[in-house]
């Protein structure tokens, strides 16, 4: 799990995505308000599933844990529409 990924998204993707993370940012709620917000998720999703192997194998939780433990270290801040401990 150690490269880099590039996805792709188009313009009109891109800003349906900003629209819709700028609003989730605001409210805390991820909620989809329009078809195209979805489409979008599902390209990005897609590209993710052809990407990874991760998510096939075994040790998936643990290396899931271990990716969210990297991201995450030493942030403080508030994270918006965040339930559970987090952990």
């Amino acid at each position: 799990m150690a490269a880099d990924l590039q996805l792709e998204v188009s313009q009109d993707e891109a800003l349906v995505l900003f629209e819709l993370l700028a609003r989730f940012q605001e409210t805390g709620t991820l909620s989809v308000q329009h078809p195209a917000e979805f489409l979008a998720l599902s390209q990005v999703a897609g590209q993710l599933e052809k990407a990874l192997v991760e998510p096939f194998t075994p040790e998936y939780r643990e290396l899931l844990e271990r990716a969210r433990g990297k991201l995450a270290e030493g942030f403080e801040g508030v994270v918006p529409g965040m339930s559970g401990d987090g952990a």
